[in-house]
């Protein structure tokens, strides 16, 4: 068997986007982008291929951060980043596709948030 080399870099909320648009200028596919909650904060993955290669930018967000939509380089970015919000409550300006938490229908509100439990959204009570 095969071990393939992936790639994984940190990457700030203000260096984000410049990130994503070198990646699509060198070639790269979005593959797709996860979220989990890693004890009081989030880790958001963005996950790229080219020619087979993996190449991933992993970003720690607060509980109370936004993130800014990666959408204006990767149109189908949106299905991911209404995932997001909906599921984990965490606030992405600027999604060309935005779905304003009706993307995906649960029984509670950002089921996965660390502190948005039933629609309590920090940033829309500001």
């Amino acid at each position: 068997m095969v071990h393939e080399e992936q790639t994984t870099m940190a990457v700030a909320r203000e260096d984000l986007l410049n990130e994503v648009e070198r990646l699509k200028t060198d070639g790269y596919r979005l593959v797709q982008i996860g979220c989990t909650d890693i004890g009081g904060a989030y880790e958001i993955n963005y996950s790229f291929d080219k020619g087979y290669q993996f190449r991933n930018l992993r970003l720690t967000v607060g509980p109370d951060e936004e993130v800014t939509s990666i959408s204006g380089v990767y149109w189908g970015a949106f299905v991911y980043e209404n995932e997001v919000h909906d599921l984990f409550g965490i606030p992405v300006t600027g999604i060309n596709i935005d779905f304003k938490g009706t993307f995906i229908r649960t029984a509670t509100k950002y089921p996965f948030s660390v502190t948005r439990r039933g629609g309590d959204d920090p940033c829309q009570n500001a």
